[in-house]
C-alpha cells in the first residue's frame, strides 16, 4: 500500500489514542510546549485519517516512553507515524527535548572552561539554548564548538531489533571463525617464547570539569527551579513537590486531563519518572507563583536554629496542601510547606511554612 494511500485511511479511536499517547511522551521531555501540546492533543482527539495523525508527530523525536509503539502497531499505522533521520539521526527540523538542551548547555560549559567562549558569549549562547525549539537550532549554537568525546552524542531514532540480532549473529560467526583459525595455527606450531605485557605508561589523571549548580533548597535554587518549571510546563501548578539539594520530585495534573496525574524527577531537567495513573478530578493542587522565594530561604538558612539540630542541614522540603492536620497552623486545603532538618546522627527536627514564608509551627529536636 502506498504511503499517500495510508494517509488517507482513515483513524481508529485506538490510532487517535496511540498518537495521543506519543505527545504526552514528547510534551513530558520537553518537545513540546504547552500551548502546542494542548493544541495537536485536541486535533488528535478530531482527526479523521492516519495522514492528519502523522502530521502532528512528524517533527518529534520517538519518545523513550513510546519506544515500542511502532513495533505494536500495524503495519499502515506504523508507516504512518515512524520517523527516521539521514544518515541515521534525526533531521534538524525535529523538536528538541529537555535532554537535548541540557546537553547543549554541557557543551557550552565546558567550552567556556576551557576558554573557547567568553563569558558573555556563554551567557548570551546558553539563554538562546533554553530557548531553541529543535535539534537544528541547537547544533547551530555549537557547531564551530570543539566536541568532548564523553558529551552525549545527538540523538538518534530507535533501531530496530532485527538488525541489532542480525549484527549480532555476524560477530558471534566472526568470533567464531576466529577461534576457529587461531586453535588450527596453535596445532601446527609450539609457541617459542613467552608473550609479554606492554608497559604501563602513566599519561596522568584528567580531571573532570564540574559545573556548579545552585542547591534546591536554597533561595538561588527554589528561583531556578522555579524558572525551569514554568519554561517546562507553562504554568506553576503542582500536586505534590519535594524538594532535596540535588534534585526535586513532583506530581501534577495531565494539561487538559484532570483526572490523570504524571510524576516527574527533576535534575537540572524534567524527567517522566512513571507512567499516567488516575486522579482525583477534585484534587487540589499549589500555584508555586504564591511562593515568596526570598523568605522561605531565609527559614531555611536558619532552619538548624530554629529546630535546634547540632550540624544540622535541611534533608529536603515538601509543598503540598494541608489535609488534616490541624496541629500545623495552617487551615484544612491550603498551601503548606514542611521543611525537615536533620545532622551526622539522625538527630532532627523540622517546622511547617506558609508560602509565604511565614513559620506558623516547630518541632525541634528533644523538644
Amino acid at each position: 500500500m502506498s504511503t499517500a494511500a495510508s494517509g488517507r485511511m482513515r483513524a481508529r479511536d485506538l490510532d487517535r489514542a496511540d498518537a495521543s499517547g506519543l505527545l504526552d511522551a514528547a510534551y513530558a521531555e520537553g518537545q513540546l510546549g504547552a500551548d502546542e501540546y494542548h493544541d495537536r492533543i485536541a486535533q488528535a482527539a478530531a482527526a479523521k485519517t492516519l495522514g492528519e495523525l502523522a502530521a502532528l508527530t512528524a517533527d518529534l523525536q520517538t519518545p523513550a516512553a513510546a519506544r515500542g509503539f511502532a513495533a505494536q502497531r500495524p503495519s499502515v499505522a506504523r508507516k504512518v507515524l515512524r520517523r527516521s533521520g539521514s544518515g541515521g539521526s534525526y533531521p534538524g527540523h525535529t523538536r528538541a527535548r529537555d535532554a537535548d538542551r541540557a546537553t547543549t548547555r554541557e557543551l557550552l560549559d565546558r567550552a567556556r572552561a576551557d576558554g573557547q567562549l567568553s563569558e558573555d558569549e556563554h551567557d548570551a549562547l546558553t539563554e538562546l539554548a533554553a530557548e531553541a525549539r529543535t535539534l537544528g537550532d541547537l547544533d547551530d549554537l555549537v557547531a564551530d564548538l570543539q566536541r568532548p568525546r564523553d558529551v552525549a552524542p545527538a540523538p538518534r531514532p530507535p533501531r530496530s531489533h532485527r538488525a541489532q540480532w542480525y549484527r549480532a549473529a555476524v560477530a558471534v560467526a566472526a568470533a567464531l571463525a576466529a577461534c576457529a583459525g587461531f586453535l588450527a595455527v596453535t596445532r601446527e606450531a609450539e609457541p617459542r617464547s613467552t608473550a609479554q605485557a606492554p608497559p604501563v605508561v602513566d599519561v596522568g589523571a584528567v580531571q573532570p570539569v564540574v559545573v556548579p549548580t545552585p542547591s534546591l533548597v536554597t533561595t538561588e535554587g527554589i528561583a531556578t527551579f522555579l524558572r525551569n518549571y514554568q519554561r517546562k510546563f507553562g504554568d506553576l501548578q503542582v500536586d505534590e513537590l519535594y524538594m532535596h539539594g540535588d534534585h526535586a520530585s513532583l506530581t501534577r495534573a495531565v494539561p487538559g486531563q484532570p483526572n490523570r496525574k504524571v510524576q516527574y524527577d527533576y535534575r537540572g531537567g524534567f524527567a517522566q519518572s512513571m507512567q499516567m495513573e488516575t486522579r482525583k478530578a477534585d484534587t487540589p493542587s499549589v500555584d508555586l507563583a504564591g511562593l515568596n522565594v526570598e523568605a522561605i530561604g531565609r527559614a531555611l538558612a536558619d532552619a538548624a536554629t530554629m529546630t535546634r539540630v547540632p550540624g544540622g542541614v535541611v534533608t529536603h522540603f515538601k509543598v503540598g496542601v494541608n489535609g488534616l492536620s490541624p496541629g500545623y497552623g495552617v487551615a484544612a486545603g491550603q498551601p503548606v510547606i514542611e521543611v525537615y532538618v536533620s545532622n551526622a546522627v539522625k538527630e532532627s527536627g523540622h517546622f511547617v511554612l506558609t508560602p509565604t514564608g511565614e513559620v506558623r509551627r516547630v518541632w525541634p529536636f528533644g523538644g
